[in-house]
């Protein structure tokens, strides 16, 4: 007899590397993400697509190591999409088989990033404060722990709420349950519910789960409404008029569940070009075309290693030692210590290095025992430019 958890673990995993096309059914209006090649249909013998327009002449040692991101696809999965900018300018843009300029491919968890900026934004407005209780209803009864936690811990995932990512088998994670399970209809309400584990600032704890109490703060900051569609509009609204307009990412598609919350931990679509233009506004500290958007003692802030984890900032993460025991996120041993990078499940990459005056953006499927090897990859390329 099968039983309903092998069904469902099966759908998980299938959901969470097919999500970005087949938008499951029952998850709210989901804005669709565009035209994109069949998942699973053969790319063996095809080239990747070189762009037209004239780059700038490359060392042929920066080349070869770009190029590998493609050509070792045993070592490091398959690189969709490989985008590099020196001084805002791009000198390396190339795309597998299918794939090209316009494709709009999966943020997976760079999208943290993206809600630490929105998440910037309101407290630059005054209508969020960083240390102060963070305003979600259902933590505001006389007693509950949950009062305390602040939008720093929140940042920082460091909230106390008892959460696992990743579950062993896969379908007792709370982040697949949340994203695909029973918790899909309303995430934040799911997410919002879980009991206090530890004091905020306390521990350490990865969670998309905290991403998404994020965008359903910044919804309900936007407007008193709880209307689905209404919630949805105020935050296309907000987000095109201060970040899609301003960067020019006019092809990013943020997704939202039945309730109108932002899926801010996971789920949005964008172009190489335009993450790339969310890393060259990171890379010049919030400012585009010389008007200061965001800023900088947010930026520092996220910037700046959290108390329990030198590896991740204010829902980023940075080039440092992280704690014993914890997987290393980028390399801290080869890299600037400036270099931070908004990293997405699968291997989805805007890694910004300062003092380099770069920006690269790396699209694909890698699994998990690839990551050791892409991130050697990833390293080569940044220590030769």
């Amino acid at each position: 007899m099968i039983t309903k958890k092998p069904l469902l673990a099966s759908a998980a995993l299938a959901a969470l590397g097919l999500w970005s096309l087949s938008q499951a059914a029952g998850h709210g209006n989901m804005a669709p993400a565009s035209p994109a090649p069949k998942f699973g249909a053969s790319l063996d013998g095809i080239a990747p697509v070189d762009m037209p327009q004239p780059l700038p002449a490359i060392p042929a040692a920066i080349r070869a190591r770009a190029d590998a991101l493609f050509t070792d696809a045993d070592a490091v999965g398959q690189t969709r999409a490989l985008y590099v900018l020196r001084d805002g300018e791009p000198i390396y843009e190339r795309y597998a088989a299918g794939f090209g300029p316009e494709s709009k491919l999966i943020s997976w968890s760079m999208a943290k990033s993206i809600t630490a900026v929105l998440t910037g934004f309101l407290v630059a407005d005054g209508q969020l404060s960083l240390d102060s209780p963070a305003p979600v209803a259902a933590w505001q009864r006389s007693g509950d722990p949950r009062g305390a936690i602040t939008l720093r811990s929140l940042l920082h995932m460091a909230s106390g709420l008892e959460h696992v990512e990743t579950g062993d088998p896969v379908w007792q994670g709370d982040t697949v349950d949340m994203l695909f399970g029973g918790g899909a209809s309303d995430m934040a309400g799911f997410a919002e519910a879980k009991p206090a584990a530890a004091q905020p600032g306390e521990v350490f704890n990865y969670s998309s789960a905290t991403s998404v109490i994020l965008a359903d703060i910044i919804a309900d900051t936007l407007t008193p409404s709880k209307n689905p569609d209404a919630r949805r509009d105020a935050m296309r609204d907000f987000i095109g008029g201060r970040l899609i307009e301003p960067l020019g990412m006019t092809s990013l598609t943020p997704e939202y569940d039945a309730h109108g919350t932002m899926i801010g931990g996971s789920i949005m679509h964008a172009t190489a070009r335009d993450y790339a233009r969310f890393g060259e506004f990171l890379r010049n500290h919030g400012v585009v075309n010389g008007q200061r958007l965001l800023p900088e003692t947010w930026m520092r802030f996220m910037l700046t290693p959290s108390s329990n984890d030198a590896g991740y900032g204010g829902h980023i993460w940075l080039n440092r030692k992280r704690p014993a025991g914890a997987a290393p996120a980028l390399w801290p041993d080869r890299g600037p210590n400036d270099l931070f990078a908004c990293i997405g499940h699968q291997g989805q990459y805007i890694i910004v290095s300062p003092s380099q005056r770069v920006t690269i953006v790396r699209l694909g499927v890698t699994k998990d025992d690839q990551f050791p090897e892409l991130r050697r990859h990833l390293a080569d390329l940044t220590a030769a430019l």
